[in-house]
């Protein structure tokens, strides 16, 4: 079976839940994890490779990031000796492309969104150098892999050869029957709190609802909102960041979903946030904004509803208009989840992933 290392930098951030469950999915092509440093997470495997697990590795990783290159680096893939190399998040492809390229192993980078948002669009000289990577990257690649639309285009704005961008959706696992059990939850939040999240517009338009909220995650803005929540009087359960079976868990047993993502003042923008299609394959209908790959999910007024990017009295409206009506959740968490097991199932996504690594290398 042909071996794929499959690349992030920090291995792995428990909110990057997308890159084991791809990966796991695969059936023909066998992965190996792979990355720079090793994060404390409940991802982390024992199993990962790790090209700079100490201190002492820490000039050589200073060479990396400065560089694109290191012995470290060469070791590691020269152990492998994969087959393809599939990095996640378009720096993170660039840190690994000249060794991929040295090595003569074909490269796969998938997009994700503020690789191609927000950062490039930094100023002064770190700009120039990540813009300046970023197109190397995509040189240097046989497949650019974009997680939505939107994403596709915003890389061939910044250099990407059209013919070597596709979309691709990350897929997520779809329990066998959707779950039907007592709902303890009006609404729930899933994601890190950031300002592209939108979690402060949430709690805003909950303050004027009577529902009950659940708010998974954790991020720089996890006291703030919590203090935001308590000082309007909305009726928040704070959980912080929990493991996957535990969030498919608590959605299972929540009515609606809201993600009211919006483009932050630094240009940071979502891809196509991976709580939306879990949220649907658990039948869940979606409240959400026109923002980046949402509506390449949520269908409007089929799947969920969604209104413009920081409307609040547009969130709350569309919020309102699910938790009065158990008959329009029904129906459309029933679309939701229909959408997701035609273009987000994990495994038909996964085996379509695993004829680009064929293409790549043959």
């Amino acid at each position: 079976m042909p071996e794929v290392l499959v690349w992030r930098s920090a291995m792995l951030l428990g909110s990057e839940t997308f890159i084991r469950s791809q990966a796991d999915s695969l059936t023909r092509w066998k992965p190996v994890y792979a990355g720079a440093t090793k994060i404390d997470s409940p991802l982390a495997r024992d199993t990962d490779l790790i090209a700079y697990p100490s201190e002492a590795d820490r000039r050589a990783f200073l060479r990396l990031r400065l560089i694109g290159s290191s012995p470290n680096m060469q070791k590691l893939i020269a152990g492998v000796r994969p087959a393809v190399v599939h990095a996640h998040f378009g720096g993170d492809g660039w840190l690994i492309s000249g060794t991929a390229a040295r090595a003569r192993i074909p490269l796969v980078v998938t997009l994700h969104g503020h690789d191609v948002t927000r950062q490039p669009s930094s100023t002064g000289p770190k700009g120039v150098r990540y813009r300046r990577n970023l197109r190397t990257v995509f040189q240097r690649a046989q497949v650019l892999i974009a997680v939505s639309d939107v994403i596709r285009e915003r890389a061939i704005h910044w250099g990407a050869d059209p013919a070597k961008v596709r979309v691709h959706y990350n897929g997520v696992p779809l329990p066998a029957t959707v779950p039907d059990g007592p709902k303890q939850w009006d609404v729930a939040f899933v994601g890190r709190f950031v300002e592209k999240k939108g979690a402060d517009d949430l709690i805003a338009a909950l303050s004027s609802l009577k529902a009950r909220a659940l708010f998974i995650g954790d991020g720089p803005r996890f006291a703030e909102m919590q203090g935001y929540a308590r000082s309007l009087g909305v009726d928040a359960t704070f959980l912080g960041a929990q493991p996957a079976p535990e969030v498919y868990r608590l959605l299972a047993e929540t009515r609606v979903l809201a993600a009211p993502s919006r483009t932050a003042a630094d240009g940071d923008s979502e891809g196509l946030p991976t709580t939306v299609v879990e949220a649907m394959a658990l039948g869940l209908p979606v409240v959400s904004t026109r923002h980046s790959g949402i509506p390449e999910a949520v269908t409007d007024g089929v799947t969920g509803l969604l209104g413009d990017e920081g409307d609040r009295e547009a969130l709350t409206a569309n919020l309102r208009k699910l938790l009065d009506d158990p008959a329009l959740q029904a129906s459309m968490g029933a679309a939701a989840r229909a959408r997701a097991e035609a273009h987000f199932d994990v495994a038909r996504q996964s085996r379509a992933l695993e004829d680009i690594y064929d293409e790549v290398t043959a």
